[in-house]
C-alpha cells in the first residue's frame, strides 16, 4: 500500500497519464531527428582536443566554488573576453545554462515599477524569471508587434512611469519562426525601453560567422542578448552579452549568479574552441543552411505541410495521446522523433518536433519523411474507422 505522504503525487501523475501529458525518459535511439546539435558539433575531434588540452595544461575539472568566490577562473575570464569580441558585445557572462541565465536576466534587471512584455510563446525559463521578478509583466500574441506596442501604450496611459522590457527569442524554439527584431528594437527605443533577445535556436546557425539573428543589434545599450551553449555550438552553458554596466550589475545583483557554483572550468575552454569553430569553418552553416532548406521543401513535397524557414520543422498533431503513438512508432521504426504536448506547447497544439541537424543527411530526411507519412496517414484511418464503429453502433 502507497503510503499517504506520496499518494498526491501519484494521484497527479496518473491525471497527467489520463491526459496524455505524462513525462518519461526515452534513452537516445535512432536517427537523430531531435536534438539541438545542429552543426553536429557535439562529437567534434577540435573540441575533444581543446578538451585534452585544457587538462594537459591542469585546468580544473570543477570550479570549487561561485565566481565571486574562488570559482572564477582565468578560462571563464578569456572566455568571455573572447566571447565579447566575437559577438560584438562590450561584455559578456558565463553562466552555467540557458535556464539560469534566463532567470538571472528577468529577476533582476526589470525594477519595480517597470513592465516586461513578453512573447506568450517564450521560453519556460524566461517565465521563471518573470515569476521572480518584482516588475509587472504581460504577454501578448505571438509576433505581434502592434499588440507589443498596445500593451507598452496601455501600461503608460494607466501611469506606468518604469521602463518597458521587451523579451522574444530570436527563433522560437517550438514553431521555428522567426521574431521581427528590427520592428521590436524601434519599438524599444521609441518607449525608452530595453530589448532582451534570447538566441539560443540561432546562435551558430544565422548571421554572419553564427553571431545570431540579432547580430548588427550588439553594442546598443538597451539590447541584451543570451546565446547558449548546449544547441549548435555543442557543448554547455550560456553567454550573456550586454553593456558593461548591465553586465557588472548582475554580477552584483543576480542571485542565480552569485549563489551558483561557477561551471567548469573545462568546458569554458570548450565553449571557446565552439567560437573559434564558427569562424574557423563558415562551411559548417553552409552545408546546414542547404540541409533545412531541402528539409522544409521535402516537408510540404512529402506531408504538404508548409514549412517554418528553419532547421526547426514542428509538424502539428493536436491530440496528445495521438502525438506520442506516431512518435513511439517513428522510434520503433529507427527514427529519434519525440511528441511535444502542453504545457510545453498551448492546449490542442501537441506536436512532433522535427529537429534538422548535421548529423543526418537528405537520404535520412526523406527516408524519415516517407515513414512519418505513413505513420500520419495510419493513425488517421485508425481514428477513422474507431470514430465511424462508434456511429454504427
Amino acid at each position: 500500500m502507497m503510503p499517504e505522504r506520496l499518494a498526491r503525487y501519484a494521484m497527479t501523475l496518473s491525471g497527467l497519464e489520463r491526459k496524455g501529458r505524462r513525462r518519461e525518459l526515452v534513452p537516445q535511439n535512432g536517427i537523430d531527428f531531435t536534438s539541438n546539435d545542429y552543426l553536429g558539433l557535439a562529437n567534434s575531434p577540435r573540441i575533444r582536443s581543446a578538451i585534452a588540452d585544457a587538462l594537459e595544461r591542469g585546468v580544473a575539472v570543477g570550479s570549487g566554488g561561485s565566481r565571486l568566490l574562488r570559482g572564477n577562473h582565468p578560462e571563464h575570464q578569456a572566455l568571455e573576453a573572447e566571447a565579447a569580441a566575437f559577438f560584438g558585445t562590450e561584455r559578456a557572462l558565463y553562466f552555467s545554462s540557458g535556464y539560469a541565465a534566463n532567470v538571472a536576466l528577468f529577476s533582476t534587471l526589470p525594477q519595480r515599477g517597470d513592465l516586461i512584455v513578453h512573447d506568450a510563446l517564450i521560453h519556460a525559463s524566461t517565465h521563471e524569471g518573470i515569476a521572480a521578478s518584482r516588475a509587472e509583466a504581460v504577454p501578448v500574441r505571438h509576433n505581434d508587434v502592434q499588440h507589443f506596442d498596445d500593451a507598452i501604450r496601455h501600461w503608460r496611459n494607466a501611469g506606468g512611469m518604469g521602463h518597458p522590457w521587451i523579451a522574444v527569442e530570436s527563433l522560437y524554439s517550438m514553431d521555428g519562426d522567426c521574431a521581427p527584431l528590427e520592428e521590436l528594437l524601434e519599438l524599444a527605443n521609441r518607449h525608452d525601453g530595453f530589448l532582451i533577445i534570447d538566441e539560443a535556436h540561432a546562435t551558430g546557425v544565422f548571421g554572419p560567422n553564427g553571431r545570431g539573428l540579432a547580430a548588427g543589434m550588439e553594442g546598443r545599450h538597451n539590447v541584451v542578448l543570451l546565446h547558449t551553449c548546449g544547441k549548435a555550438l555543442g557543448v554547455a552553458g550560456a553567454l550573456v552579452g550586454a553593456n558593461s554596466v548591465v553586465c557588472d550589475y548582475l554580477v552584483n545583483r543576480a542571485r542565480a549568479f552569485i549563489y551558483s557554483t561557477a561551471p567548469s572550468p573545462v568546458m569554458a575552454a570548450a565553449v571557446r574552441e565552439s567560437l573559434k569553430i564558427l569562424a574557423d569553418e563558415p562551411q559548417r552553416r553552409a552545408q546546414f543552411e542547404q540541409l533545412w532548406t531541402f528539409a522544409n521543401a521535402q516537408l510540404s513535397g512529402v506531408l504538404g505541410l508548409e514549412g517554418s524557414g528553419s532547421q526547426i520543422l514542428p509538424v502539428m498533431v493536436g491530440d496528445n495521446a495521438r502525438a506520442r503513438r506516431i512518435a513511439a512508432r517513428m522510434r520503433a521504426e529507427g527514427f529519434d522523433l519525440r511528441a511535444i504536448r502542453p504545457p510545453t506547447v498551448p492546449e490542442g497544439t501537441a506536436r512532433l518536433r522535427i529537429a534538422i541537424t548535421l548529423n543526418v543527411d537528405r537520404a535520412a530526411i526523406l527516408q524519415m519523411l516517407d515513414h512519418l507519412a505513413a505513420a500520419s496517414s495510419e493513425e488517421a484511418f485508425a481514428l477513422c474507422y474507431i470514430y465511424q464503429e462508434g456511429k454504427t453502433a
